[in-house]
């Protein structure tokens, strides 16, 4: 009989972990993370009691590769992701499947939605904060920025399980696999940054609830009653009215944008009241990505509605556009009067990479809006350190460096010292 062929999956799962954790250094990078954050949610997966979700595996290959190089952890994956795929599947067809991964995908949307307001809150804190607290403040940027894809992964393998359960209500598509890179912030430098104080400026604290502190993602072995979530509340849940019509001028009928408009609000009213978060979710990533010139009479709608925080959502789903589209968009809220959501959207789409931003400036300056290409690039020299900022200049350094060092000059004189000096490092004549 071939070893394993009839073995518990959750044991043999259990197993492997425990081999996995024991050939890294537990007090270092992800894993010591993991052990000192969620000690307890560590121990069950270890004892074969949960199912972590995949990134926590990723993460601790991740160490592997650092410990024994990345040959070696390349050729771990693919054993890795087979038993854990087996240990799902024993998972999910258990009796109450499907309602309990509905309701680990509801809350793990609305910790994707709190770690996507944090960063939205330190982006503001880090444009007038001091030097000395701006450097805890891009710390924290870092870790909220990463409770935002652990929690952005989780929720695409929540889906996906549904999917697999019973058939989801709407297709989505998983976000594709990145193993053995941390996320933002390098796995060497996460000791520190959980060690660091949390405290912002004003003394306001961030509590420590991130995603990347969860490692229990299902139960595997023992699956105890959970509590029943409680009732949705507020305007957002359907307490609204449903929105009116918008009406056309006599003889005419609505045009097709305010149709689509109004029966995208309807739907998502409808949802809400019953609670499906999931789908209203789906239902705004989707929305995000109509024609730019759509969003601003859809945010019109949305507030109409009551709506207002899902067009917050709406809002930081759209900073993860391609730089082209980014920048649509932000041209359409501006042009139609929504200067502070166009400059909302282009802050919060300063998390991408360096050359992604080079390139969002270049499509503005092209289109004649320079301002907002300022912006931009102001937003990103706020956040981010003047080494990555130097890179933002490699597609095009002739029309970069300029807009570049002005944006820097409106920052502080600090700020453009330090970036005229990586631009030199980086072999770059400011």
């Amino acid at each position: 009989m071939a070893a394993g062929q009839h073995a518990d999956p959750a044991r043999e799962f259990a197993d492997y972990l425990r081999g996995l954790v024991g050939r890294i250094d537990q007090d270092g990078g992800w894993c010591g993370v993991f052990l000192r954050r969620d000690p307890d949610g560590m121990r069950a997966c270890l004892q074969g009691r949960e199912a972590p979700p995949w990134d926590v595996v990723e993460a601790l290959l991740h160490d592997l590769a650092a410990a024994y190089g990345r040959e070696t952890a390349t050729r771990e994956l693919t054993h890795a992701r087979a038993l854990h795929q087996r240990l799902l599947r024993h998972v999910d067809t258990r009796p109450g499947a499907r309602e309990r991964l509905a309701e680990r995908l509801d809350l793990m949307l609305k910790e994707q939605h709190y770690a996507a307001e944090r960063q939205a809150e330190l982006v503001e804190l880090l444009q007038s904060a001091s030097p000395f607290d701006a450097e805890r403040l891009r710390l924290d940027l870092a870790w909220a920025q990463d409770d935002h894809e652990r929690a952005t992964a989780r929720a695409a393998e929540l889906r996906m399980r549904l999917h697999q359960v019973a058939g989801p209500a709407r297709q989505t598509v998983p976000r594709p696999e990145a193993p053995f890179c941390a996320p933002r912030q390098a796995a060497e430098a996460a000791p520190r940054a959980e060690d660091a104080t949390q405290e912002a400026s004003g003394g306001h604290r961030f509590a420590r609830r991130g995603a990347r502190y969860a490692p229990g993602g299902e139960e595997a072995s023992v699956m105890p009653p959970t509590a029943a979530p409680a009732a949705p509340r507020g305007a957002r849940y359907g307490q609204a009215p449903e929105p009116a019509a918008r009406t056309a001028p006599p003889g005419t009928a609505p045009g097709p944008d305010v149709r689509s408009t109004t029966a995208t609000v309807a739907q998502l009213i409808s949802l809400r009241s019953a609670g499906r978060t999931g789908e209203a979710h789906v239902l705004l990533c989707e929305a995000a990505r109509r024609p730019p010139e759509q969003l601003p009479l859809l945010a019109e709608e949305l507030f109409r509605a009551g709506l207002g925080a899902d067009w917050a959502t709406l809002l930081w789903e759209a900073a993860s556009l391609p730089p082209a589209d980014l920048v649509a968009v932000a041209d359409a809220l501006a042009a139609a009067g929504r200067s502070e959501d166009s400059g909302r959207l282009l802050r919060q789409g300063v998390g991408r990479p360096a050359s992604e931003i080079g390139e969002a400036a270049l499509v503005m300056a092209d289109a004649g809006r320079r301002g907002q290409a300022e912006v931009l690039l102001e937003a990103f020299l706020r956040v981010r350190t003047p080494e990555e900022a130097a890179r933002i200049v490699a597609a095009d350094p002739d029309r970069l460096i300029p807009p570049l060092l002005k944006a820097a000059e409106s920052v502080s004189g600090n700020c453009r010292r330090d970036l005229s000096h990586a631009l030199r490092v980086a072999g770059y004549r400011p």
